[in-house]
């Protein structure tokens, strides 16, 4: 079953660094965020897959929002 990944801060997409089937390690990052200037990753929470991606470069992100699947 997929977990949800989600955003820890408010922000702006600003890379997408994995696509879906992207096998990662824990910690990797899957997406950055770009929130008062400061790129900030969103990572695997574990080594796994990813399933999807929710969000596109330049995408608003609230705090929570889940942002990608991941198995």
């Amino acid at each position: 079953m997929p977990v949800e990944v989600k955003a820890d801060v408010t922000g702006k997409v600003w890379k997408v660094e994995a696509k879906p089937g992207d096998a990662l390690e824990e910690e990797d990052p899957i997406i950055i965020l770009e929130s008062m200037k400061m790129e900030i990753p969103v990572s695997a929470p574990t080594d796994g897959k990813v399933v999807d991606v929710l969000v596109a470069e330049g995408d608003p992100v609230k705090e929570g929002q889940t942002v990608a699947l991941f198995e």
